[in-house]
């Protein structure tokens, strides 16, 4: 049994990597910047820790971990665009001094836990010519957020080229399921549905041709706890941080949403379309073969199965994990 350190513990991906440690059987310590609500606390009966802002003392909450996975993030595109000093002080700059906090450990004791960092699979790849887009395609951000994920990784590279610092980076797609967040506006694939489900009016921009790689939560869990436990010569030697893709590999347009909602999800959503935003790209879509071959890992559900799941979690008496995550 390990101990895992969940920072951003009490978000999306957090919760739901913390509920698939402890229903295998894995020691858990959630930690975030907010106490955990009543309904987290009761499905995630494990310790908390707070990340005492402005300055966290990542020594104190990663001593005595076996694994940190690194979940925390305080913007998205929009928001890192709007503030780009704000998010390179809260992310970037706090992601360097756990990682300092870590070679310390490891020069003090002998060990550092390994690093699980969550980046992103779309933004940055930034503009691409050909998708599905492999792992060596070169960064190439064209917005903020994904500058500021881009220079976490090439940090997260160096520590374990120069200090011997075990980090490992799943670039994620578009992650959707019971749960998320809707006021973030991160993910159509969730947005859209709580949108339709409260008769609100959906804006898009530009004609919805634009597509994204949508990956269930479920799935996404499955590929993070496999990338936790790989064995370390599956991954290759010290020269750079192992990245893999984390998606469905499938791309999915926003009118291919509304079809499903449409359709299968027999929903009526009202639909505004607006000009369409310099940085959008206008296509990312992940390909997840290392994933597959290096991690044995692959996802189960598509988009339509996926979708119909989170509506059925969303309307159900306990929607704050999907149903799947008890099967796995």
């Amino acid at each position: 049994m390990s101990t895992h350190v969940v920072l951003g513990g009490c978000g999306f991906i957090g919760r739901h990597v913390a509920l698939g440690l402890l229903r295998r059987g894995d020691s858990v310590v959630l930690a975030d910047v907010v106490e955990p609500s009543a309904a987290i606390a009761e499905t995630l009966p494990v310790p908390f820790r707070l990340v005492e802002q402005p300055e966290p003392d990542w020594k104190k909450l990663t001593q005595d971990a076996d694994v940190v996975h690194h979940y925390a993030w305080t913007t998205i595109p929009s928001s890192a665009n709007a503030d780009p000093v704000a998010d390179l002080e809260s992310n970037l700059r706090e992601t360097v001094r756990l990682l300092e906090a870590l070679r310390l450990q490891k020069v003090e004791t002998g060990f550092a836990p390994k690093v699980i960092f969550s980046s992103s699979g779309g933004t940055v790849y930034g503009r691409v010519r050909h998708t599905p887009v492999p792992e060596s395609q070169p960064y190439n951000p064209n917005n903020a957020y994904g500058a500021s994920k881009a220079a976490a990784e090439i940090y997260l590279g160096s520590y374990r080229a120069s200090h011997g610092i075990d980090c490992r980076i799943a670039r994620i797609s578009n992650p959707y399921g019971a749960g998320q967040n809707p006021a973030r506006r991160q993910g159509a694939a969730s947005t859209f549905l709580f949108q339709a489900l409260a008769g609100e009016s959906i804006a898009i921009w530009g004609d919805g041709s634009v597509v994204r790689d949508y990956i269930h939560i479920a799935d996404l869990v499955a590929a993070l706890l496999a990338l936790a436990d790989a064995p370390p010569e599956r991954l290759g030697g010290l020269d750079e941080a192992p990245i893999f893709n984390i998606g469905s590999g499938e791309g999915v347009s926003l009118n291919g949403i509304l079809d499903v909602l449409r359709g299968p999800l027999c929903l009526d959503p009202i639909v505004e379309y607006q000009p369409e935003r310099p940085f959008d790209v206008p296509v990312s879509v992940l390909d997840i073969n290392k994933a597959n071959q290096l991690l044995d890992w692959s996802p189960r559900l598509s988009f339509g199965d996926g979708y119909a799941l989170m509506l059925k979690d969303v309307l159900g008496p306990t929607p704050l994990f999907s149903t799947l995550l008890g099967t796995r």
